[in-house]
């Protein structure tokens, strides 16, 4: 058994440059571009009072770090995380999810969140990830997550 799935791996290893896929490691979001972009979004939030999760994933939707302020409600983790999962899922900010959904221009995302404050984090033109905010009004969301992303040159 071990043989043969090490045969695989050594078959699947000769397909891949022979198919033309490139073996550079894509851009990926760093914990420490994570890190500023957090303490930006936070500090967003709290100059305008906001009590907010925010929330940063990698492009696979794996947490990277995740803060929930004093007086942020506990269902705003779960808030936070969907809006980044329907970003991800979707390929466009949640703001825009939901009006091209109204719009019947896209598929629904099952447990998609169709307000704002759920952003593709872009490094370079690349998807790297998402960010979100949650516990605001949806705008209110979105700017703290802006603020964030502004401070690590990520494109919305």
């Amino acid at each position: 058994m071990k043989v043969r799935m090490l045969t695989r791996i050594a078959l699947f290893s000769l397909i891949i440059p022979a198919v033309g896929v490139s073996s550079a490691k894509a851009q990926s979001l760093t914990f420490e571009q994570a890190r500023t972009a957090m303490d930006a979004a936070e500090a967003e939030a709290r100059r305008n009072q906001w009590n907010l999760t925010i929330l940063i994933v990698d492009a696979d939707g794996v947490p990277i770090y995740l803060r929930r302020m004093d007086g942020a409600s506990p269902r705003t983790q779960d808030v936070a995380t969907r809006k980044v999962q329907t970003a991800l899922a979707s390929g466009m900010h949640t703001g825009d999810y939901g009006a091209a959904l109204a719009a019947g221009r896209t598929a629904e995302v099952p447990n998609g969140v169709t307000f704002e404050g759920g952003y593709l984090v872009r490094l370079g033109g690349q998807i790297v990830g998402a960010m979100s905010a949650s516990g605001a009004s949806g705008a209110e969301d979105a700017q703290v997550v802006r603020a964030g992303m502004a401070a690590i040159g990520a494109q919305p």
